[in-house]
């Protein structure tokens, strides 16, 4: 087994997609300071599941992501590949090259994969425990990492060992037995806890326990009882339900008549609509007629009231026409006398009156004037 690839992009200083292919042997890896030497070292160390950002020379897990520079603007993500030549099997995986991927986004957010399929971080600690390689093993050793080893406690340098003897995945199995049997022992004190609580209560639970059997058994015969008595009460109700689908036949019967009864009752009330309908325009023609007949009549009551004060005023000239015809009449009888008198010197006048004739036009038609007044009256 060995490395056979790293490919990155957006990690740190690698701005443009990288890919370093890596020959069975030694590979060097050349250049002056500054020139991110380390920073091939912090992507293994990273793809690998470091999750301090110390150890990766920053102070958060964004500062891996490529930050940009004046002529370039930053990345959103970061990702780093590395393939593992697997053909001896070494890793605990069915093919021949094993490809391990991390990726993070500026959000926080981030995913492992292997060989293209998302897994969990504890994964890839085991795919790597015993073979060197992983976050701790001494196959990543960086700056200050031989002063570190040295210097370190007996603990640390432990594990390192514990890396190269291939027992950390053991050491691993057996913490979490540990961690296991620490919990199941917790478990069994409460449990013996709960025993000795339970004890103390064994007696008034043997009490409720009779308790429970007796009512336990007065609650089956209460269900036998319920039982026949379900049984009598559906006989009762099979009979009554007999009776009454007789009567319901002979009501739904009624029903039918009484539906026709209602049916033609409103057909009558509906032909009776009809016909107030008619009642109604007529009563109101009639009320208009007595309306217009009424208001008439006060027209001819008006007209009445007006021809009796005529006819009162024509019967008092009438009065006093007579009382005048009377004068006119006693005068008449003495003009007669008066006329004889001028009969007697017609013969006289009636020269006085041809020369006066021409004169006397006038008087003449006053005169029939007179005398057709005299007539009316």
């Amino acid at each position: 087994m060995y490395l056979k690839s790293i490919e990155i992009h957006g990690f740190k200083s690698f701005a443009d997609k990288i890919k370093l292919d890596f020959k069975y042997g030694i590979t060097g890896i050349v250049g002056p300071n500054g020139s991110g030497k380390s920073n091939v070292s912090d992507a293994v160390r990273w793809v690998l599941g470091e999750q301090s950002a110390r150890q990766l020379r920053g102070a958060s897990m964004q500062d891996v992501i490529f930050a940009g520079t004046e002529i370039r603007k930053p990345m959103g993500y970061a990702y780093v590949t590395i393939t593992m030549d697997n053909t001896d099997h070494v890793l605990a995986a069915d093919y021949d090259e094993v490809s391990v991927t991390r990726r993070v986004y500026r959000s926080g957010e981030s995913d492992y994969l292997i060989n293209g399929n998302p897994v969990r971080l504890r994964d890839i600690n085991e795919l790597f425990y015993d073979t060197g390689i992983g976050q701790d093993g001494y196959s990543i050793i960086g700056q200050g990492r031989i002063d570190q080893i040295l210097s370190g406690k007996p603990e640390e340098r432990r594990e390192l060992f514990d890396e190269a003897c291939g027992i950390v995945k053991y050491r691993k199995r057996k913490d979490t037995a540990a961690k296991k049997l620490e919990s199941e022992k917790a478990n069994l004190l409460r449990l013996t806890d709960i025993l000795s609580e339970v004890e103390g209560r064994v007696g008034p639970l043997e009490k409720q326990a009779e308790n429970a059997k007796i009512y336990l058994e007065k609650k089956e015969e209460l269900k036998k009882l319920d039982i026949n008595i379900f049984l009598a009460e559906s006989e009762r109700y099979e009979s009554l339900l007999e009776e009454n689908a007789g009567k319901y036949d002979n009501l739904m019967n009624d029903i039918d008549g009484v539906q026709r009864e209602l049916n033609e009752s409103h057909q009558k009330y509906t032909e009776a609509g009809e016909k107030i309908e008619e009642l109604d325009i007529k009563i109101e023609d009639m009320r208009k007629e007595i309306s217009d007949t009424t208001l008439k009549r006060g027209q001819i009551d008006s007209q009445i009231r007006v021809l009796t004060e005529q006819i009162n005023s024509l019967t008092s000239s009438t009065n006093h026409f007579k009382k005048r015809s009377n004068e006119i009449q006693e005068s008449l009888d003495s003009h007669d006398k008066e006329l004889i008198k001028l009969n007697e010197n017609k013969a006289d006048i009636d020269k006085k009156i041809e020369e006066l004739s021409g004169k006397g036009s006038g008087k003449s038609e006053e005169l029939d004037a007179y005398d057709k007044k005299i007539e009316e009256a």
